[in-house]
C-alpha cells in the first residue's frame, strides 16, 4: 500500500512518516479523518539530535541545508559541525548512500580535508551529517581580506588541489567544490585551507538537475557556476574525478581575476535550459581578457592582489590563462587528468618553466628558458636550448655557440674600452697633466661628456653606457640641465645599437625617468619607468630584483603625486620581491622599508611607520656595521618622525648620531651631512632654540654652495630655510630677500612651474601676511595653487595646503564668502588623501573654524575646533604645539561667547604648552598671553591680566 503526499502528490510507502520527495509529514494510514498535518519545522537551538548531538548555534545556511555548531554528547565529547539537509530529500536513500561512502570517507586522512564523522536522520525525517568543526572563511574571501598576491594565492590553491588528489586516490569525488566549501583558517599565523562536505554531495545526489536547481517557487538553490558540463547534461552520464578538476578551474579563475568566468547574476536569471546551454556550450573568456573588461572594478581587484591593473593583466596573460582554460575545458578528456597534474603546471609556472597547458610554441619555451637562466645563455645552454626546440643536428648549435662567444668577446672589448676611456679621463687630475691646477669632479665630468661624442662615435655600446653613467652622476649632483641631453642620447644610442626591449635600454629609461622625477615632470617620468618595468618583466619574469627597482621607482612617483594607496601597493610589492630574491636582511629590503615607512609617515600613520624605519636600521647595522653612511637614511627618518610627534629629545639624539657617522665617513663638508644638519636646525627652530638653529643653517648653506654651486636647487632650499628662521624670530625685513633669492634659484634650476617653487611662493606669501600685507600675499598663493594643481593634480595634499593658505589670506581681508569653499575643498582633499585623523586635517579645521568665528557661526566653529583638538592630541600628543593652536582658537571662541571660566582653562593650558615647547619668549607665547589676559579681565582678575599684557609687550620688543 501507498500514501499520496498532500503537498506534492507523490506516492509513498504507507509505513513512511514523511514524504521522500518534499519531506512533508504524511497523514496516518489508520486515521479516519482527512486533515493534513503541519509541515516539518526547522530544528531549534538546544535541540538534541539522535540523542548524541546538541545544537548550540547556527553557523550558516545554503541551498542544501543549515549548518549548526553542535556538541557531541556521546560516545565522546567534542565540538562538531552538524549539517541538516533541506526538505525534499529522500531520507532513507540519502542515509543509505552515505553508509556506502562511510568506509571510503573513514580512510581519508589529509590536513586540508575536514573529516566527516557521522550521518543519519533527525526525528522529523531530515538527513544530517556530522563533520569536523572548521572556523574559517571561504578561500576567496580570505585571499581578498588579507590582500594575498597572485603567487600567494597560487601557493594556497596548490594545497587545495593536493587535498582533492588525496580524496580521488581514496575513490572519493567531491562533486560540489566551490569557495564556500573551501574554508581557510589560521593556525600559528599560517593559512590552512580545509575542504568540507566530502562525500555529502554524492549521498544527496547533489547534481544540476531540475529538482535541485529550482524550488517550487522557482528560486535557484544549486551552484551552477562551479558545475561541470557533464553534471549539467542530465543524460545519466556518470561523473568522474575530472568533474572536480572543472570546479577547481573555476575556483582558480575566481582567485586570480576576482570574478567568475560567467557573470553569476546573468547566469542565475536565465531559464533552466539556458543555464544548461551556457555551461555545456559557451567558452569562458581568458582570465586576462575578463579582467580587461571590468572597467573601474579592475583597480579594486588589483589592489586586493597588491598590484595595479596593467601588471595583473600582464601576469595573467600566457600561463595562467592557459592553465585555467585547460582545467575548465568543456570536453573532460581535454582537462587535466588529475589534480596533481594541475598542481604540476602551477608549480612549473611559479618556477618559470614551460607549462603543459601552453600551445606548442618555440618562442614561448625559449622565453621561459631565458627567464630561468637570467645571467645569460652560454655555449652549453645554447646547445640544450636547441635540443628543447627540437632542432636536429649540431650545425645550428655551433653557430649559436660562436655567436655567444662573439657576444662575450664584444662585451670584454666594451669593458676594456670603457676602462681605457676612464683612465684617460682621470689623467686630467694628475699633477703633471693639471700643471698645478686643482681639478674638480665637475670638471672631470664635463671633460668626459665632451669626449664621448668626439672619440666614441664608432663604438655605440661604449657610448651608450658612458652617457648613461655620466648622466646619472650629473643627476645625483643636481645638474639636471647637463644630465638631460646625455641621458636622452644614451637611450637613443642603446635603442639603435641593441633593440628597444633590451635590459640595457631599461637601465637608461630608469635613469632618465629619475631625472624627470627630480625635475617635477611626473607624467614623463611615469611613462619611462612603466616602459622599463615592462622590459624587465618580459626579460626576467615578475619577481626579479630589477623589477623591484622599477616598482620602487613607480612607488616614489605615486607617492610624490599624492596617490598614497597606489604607492603603498607598489612599495609592498617591491619589498616582497626583494625579500624573496635577496633575503629579509638585504640592503635592498632596507631601502623598500624606508620608502614604505616614509609613505606611512606622510599618511599620518606614525605608529606603522616607526617599526619599518627601525627594521631598516637594524638591517643596515647588521649588514654594514654601526657606522656605515647608509645607516643615516633610517636614522634621519626616525628623527623626522619623532620631531613631528613631539619627542624632541629623542629626535635630537637620532640626528646627532647621524651627523657623527657622516662627519666621520664623508667628511665635514659633504652634501649628505648638510641634509642632516638642516633637519637638526629645523628641530631647534620649531622649539624656539633660534641661537642654536642659525649657525647650523648657515653651515648647511656654506657646504652646499661649495659642493653644489650657488645655483643648485638645494642651495635655494637652504636659503629658504634661513628665511623661515628669520620670519620665526620676527626679523621680517631680513626674511623677505632670503625667500626671494631662494625662489629665484629654484626657478632657474627647475623651471618656474616646479612644485618646489610653489613651496617658496607659499612661504613668501605667509611672510607678507604676517607683515600685514595680505593683498600682496594673495597673488603669490594663487600662483602656488595653480602650479600645484597642474603639476600634482587637483586632489594632491599640497594643493590642499595652498587652498588653506589662500583661505587664510581671504579671511584676513574679510572676504569670507570666497574663503569658505576653499576650506571645504581643502578639507575634502586631505581627508581623502591621508584619512580623517591626520594632523593636516586638523590644520584645515583650525583655519576653517577661525572663519566661522569671524562670521559668528560659533556652534559650527566650536565643533571644528574640538575635532581638530582631538585629532592633534591623538596624532601628535597632548603637549604638542599644534594642540595649543586648537586650544587657543577654542579659548578665544569661548571668550567671544562669554564662557570665560572654560576659556580660562583652555588658554592656561595653551600657554603652558607653548612656554614649555617653544620657549618663554616666542611670539606665539605673546599671542596667548594677550588672549588669556582678556579673559582674566572679564573674570575680574585685572592685576594678573595687566601682568600678562606687560609680559607680552616685552616679548614683542625682542
Amino acid at each position: 500500500m501507498s500514501v499520496k503526499c498532500p503537498k506534492c502528490q507523490i506516492e509513498n510507502p504507507d509505513t513512511q512518516k514523511f514524504c521522500g520527495d518534499c519531506g512533508t509529514q504524511l497523514k496516518s494510514v489508520h486515521t479516519e479523518t482527512m486533515t493534513f498535518r503541519t509541515p516539518v519545522k526547522d530544528s531549534t537551538i538546544g535541540e538534541i539530535i539522535s540523542e548524541k548531538y546538541k545544537l548550540l548555534e547556527e553557523l550558516g545556511s545554503g541551498g542544501m541545508g543549515v549548518v549548526y555548531k553542535a556538541e557531541q554528547i556521546k560516545p565522546v565529547k567534542r565540538s562538531v559541525a552538524l549539517k541538516i539537509i533541506k526538505l525534499g530529500m529522500d531520507t532513507r536513500q540519502v542515509v543509505a548512500r552515505f553508509e556506502t561512502e562511510r568506509q571510503a570517507l573513514a580512510v581519508m586522512d589529509h590536513p586540508n580535508i575536514a573529516k566527516v564523522f557521522d550521518g543519519g536522520a533527525t526525528e522529523t525525517g531530515r538527513p544530517y551529517f556530522v563533520m569536523e568543526l572548521i572556523r574559517g572563511v571561504p578561500i576567496t574571501e580570505y585571499c581578498d581580506k588579507h590582500k594575498l598576491t597572485t603567487r600567494e594565492r597560487l601557493e594556497l590553491f596548490i594545497q587545495v588541489c593536493q587535498a582533492v588528489q588525496h580524496a580521488h586516490q581514496k575513490g572519493i569525488i567531491h562533486r560540489d567544490l566551490k569557495p564556500s566549501n573551501t574554508l581557510v583558517l589560521v593556525q600559528e599565523d599560517e593559512p590552512i585551507p580545509k575542504i568540507i562536505d566530502f562525500g555529502i554531495a554524492k549521498a544527496t545526489e547533489h547534481s544540476l538537475t531540475e529538482k535541485t536547481l529550482f524550488t517550487e517557487q522557482g528560486l535557484l538553490i544549486g551552484t551552477p557556476e562551479y558545475m561541470s558540463p557533464e553534471q549539467a547534461e542530465m543524460t545519466g552520464l556518470d561523473v568522474d574525478t575530472r568533474t572536480d578538476i572543472y570546479s577547481l578551474g573555476v575556483m582558480l579563475y575566481e582567485l586570480l581575476v576576482g570574478v567568475l568566468p560567467f557573470d553569476s547574476k546573468s547566469l542565475r536569471e536565465a531559464g533552466y535550459s539556458e543555464i544548461q546551454r551556457i555551461i555545456r556550450e559557451e567558452e569562458p573568456p581568458k582570465a586576462s581578457t575578463r579582467l580587461s573588461k571590468l572597467g573601474d572594478t579592475q583597480t579594486s581587484i588589483a589592489k586586493h592582489r597588491q598590484t595595479d591593473p596593467s601588471s595583473l593583466q600582464r601576469l595573467l596573460k600566457g600561463d595562467l590563462d592557459w592553465i585555467t582554460l585547460k582545467a575548465m575545458a568543456k570536453d573532460r578528456t581535454h582537462r587535466y587528468a588529475s589534480a596533481s597534474e594541475l598542481v604540476s603546471d602551477i608549480e612549473r609556472h611559479l618556477k618559470n618553466e614551460p607549462v603543459s597547458a601552453s600551445p606548442p610554441s618555440t618562442a614561448y619555451r625559449m622565453k621561459k628558458y631565458i627567464r630561468r637562466h637570467k645571467t645569460g645563455v652560454v655555449t652549453a645552454s645554447l646547445v640544450v636550448l636547441a635540443m628543447l626546440i627540437g632542432i636536429a643536428g649540431t650545425t645550428l648549435g655551433l653557430l649559436k655557440a660562436r655567436r655567444a662567444e662573439r657576444v662575450a668577446r664584444n662585451e670584454a672589448q666594451t669593458a676594456r674600452q670603457i676602462s681605457d676611456f676612464l683612465v684617460d679621463l682621470f689623467e686630467v687630475s694628475d699633477p703633471s697633466e693639471a700643471r698645478g691646477n686643482t681639478i674638480t669632479a665637475r670638471e672631470i665630468l664635463d671633460t668626459g661628456a665632451e669626449k664621448i661624442d668626439r672619440e666614441l662615435e664608432d663604438e655605440p655600446l661604449v657610448r651608450g653606457r658612458l652617457m648613461n653613467t655620466i648622466g646619472e652622476v650629473y643627476t645625483s649632483l643636481g645638474l639636471y640641465n647637463d644630465a638631460l641631453p646625455l641621458l636622452e642620447k644614451g637611450l637613443a644610442v642603446r635603442e639603435q645599437a641593441l633593440n628597444p626591449n633590451d635590459t640595457a635600454v631599461a637601465e637608461s629609461l630608469e635613469n632618465l625617468g629619475n631625472l624627470f622625477w627630480r625635475k617635477g615632470d611626473y607624467e614623463k617620468a611615469q611613462s619611462l619607468h612603466e616602459r622599463a618595468l615592462t622590459i624587465r618583466e618580459e626579460a626576467y619574469g615578475p619577481e626579479h630584483v630589477t623589477v623591484a627597482s622599477s616598482l620602487n621607482n613607480l612607488a616614489n612617483l605615486q607617492h610624490e603625486a599624492g596617490n598614497y594607496e597606489d604607492a603603498k601597493l607598489l612599495y609592498e610589492r617591491a619589498l616582497e620581491i626583494w625579500e624573496k630574491t635577496s633575503g629579509p636582511e638585504d640592503t635592498d629590503v632596507a631601502i623598500a622599508l624606508n620608502g614604505l615607512g616614509y609613505l606611512l609617515f606622510n599618511m599620518g600613520k606614525y605608529d606603522e611607520a616607526r617599526p619599518l624605519y627601525e627594521r631598516s636600521l637594524a638591517i643596515y647595522e647588521k649588514v654594514l656595521g654601526a657606522e656605515h653612511p647608509d645607516l643615516t637614511s633610517p636614522l634621519l627618518n626616525l628623527g623626522l618622525l619623532l620631531r613631528v610627534t613631539g619627542e624632541h629629545e629623542k629626535a635630537r639624539s637620532y640626528f646627532e648620531r647621524c651627523i657623527a657617522i657622516e662627519e666621520k665617513a664623508l667628511g665635514p663638508e659633504h652634501p649628505h651631512l648638510a641634509i642632516t644638519l638642516s633637519n637638526l636646525a629645523i628641530l631647534h627652530a620649531i622649539t624656539a632654540n633660534f641661537e642654536e638653529a642659525r649657525p647650523l643653517f648657515e653651515r648647511v648653506l656654506a657646504i652646499d654652495e661649495k659642493a653644489l654651486g650657488p645655483e643648485h636647487p638645494k642651495v635655494g632650499s637652504d636659503v629658504n630655510n634661513l628665511g623661515i628662521l628669520n620670519a620665526q624670530m620676527g626679523n621680517f625685513d631680513a626674511a623677505r630677500p632670503l625667500f626671494e633669492r631662494g625662489m629665484a634659484i629654484k626657478e632657474k634650476a627647475l623651471g618656474p612651474e616646479h612644485p618646489s617653487v610653489a613651496n617658496d611662493l607659499n612661504n613668501l606669501a605667509s611672510l607678507l601676511r604676517d607683515m600685514g600685507d595680505s593683498e600682496a600675499a594673495r597673488p603669490l598663493i594663487k600662483r602656488a595653487l595653480a602650479i600645484r594643481e597642474k603639476a600634482l593634480g587637483p586632489e594632491h595634499p599640497d594643493v590642499a595646503i595652498s587652498l588653506k593658505d589662500l583661505g587664510n589670506v581671504l579671511v584676513e581681508i574679510e572676504n569670507y564668502a570666497e574663503a569658505q569653499p576653499l576650506f571645504e575643498r581643502a578639507l575634502t582633499i586631505q581627508e581623502k588623501a591621508v584619512g580623517p585623523d591626520h594632523d593636516s586635517v586638523a590644520s584645515v579645521l583650525n583655519s576653517y573654524a577661525k572663519l566661522l568665528c569671524e562670521t559668528r557661526m560659533y556652534e559650527e566653529a566650536r565643533s571644528k575646533y574640538e575635532r581638530a583638538l582631538a585629532i592633534n592630541e591623538k596624532a601628535l600628543g597632548v603637549d604638542h604645539p599644534e594642540v595649543a593652536v586648537s586650544l587657543m582658537g577654542l579659548g578665544e571662541l569661548l571668550s567671544d561667547t562669554e564662557e570665560y571660566a572654560q576659556a580660562q582653562l583652555l588658554l592656561e593650558r595653551a600657554l603652558q604648552i607653548r612656554e614649555d615647547k617653544l620657549g618663554p619668549d616666542h611670539p606665539y607665547v605673546a599671542d596667548t598671553l594677550e588672549a588669556y589676559a582678556k579673559v582674566l579681565r572679564e573674570l575680574g582678575m585685572k592685576t594678573k591680566a595687566q601682568e600678562l599684557d606687560a609680559r607680552a609687550k616685552e616679548i614683542r620688543k625682542k
